[in-house]
């Protein structure tokens, strides 16, 4: 099985946390959050929509270029709202105890 480093999503978001009291004028994501998650959502789509973009090429550094944004962007997200990521990945290892056809019924079903 292919080793994944996921523990750089766990330490952008401690990064995120700490810039998120910096100064706007120092800090892009202090600035971001500052606009608030509406404005956060805005960008996270935005950049979702470059990587679809990007898939369609065949410019690998493109698309996992394109892919960091949506990572980023969606930690700084997740911030605005209130989300901590373990709550993120345990929602994720919750579902990876059934398919994903009986996942999907499930959401439906409520």
């Amino acid at each position: 099985m292919t080793q994944h480093n996921v523990q750089i999503l766990a330490d952008l978001m401690d990064t995120i946390k700490q810039r998120a009291g910096e100064s706007e004028s120092t800090s892009y994501t202090a600035r971001l959050l500052a606009k608030g998650s509406e404005h956060c959502a805005k960008k996270f789509g935005e950049e979702s929509f470059e990587v679809a973009l990007a898939s369609q090429s065949s410019d690998k550094k493109h698309i996992i270029s394109e892919a960091g944004d949506v990572f980023y962007h969606l930690l700084v997200l997740l911030k605005s709202c209130d989300v901590e990521l373990s709550e993120v990945m345990d929602e994720l290892s919750r579902r990876t105890q059934q398919s994903g056809l009986e996942e999907k019924a499930a959401r439906i079903n409520k």
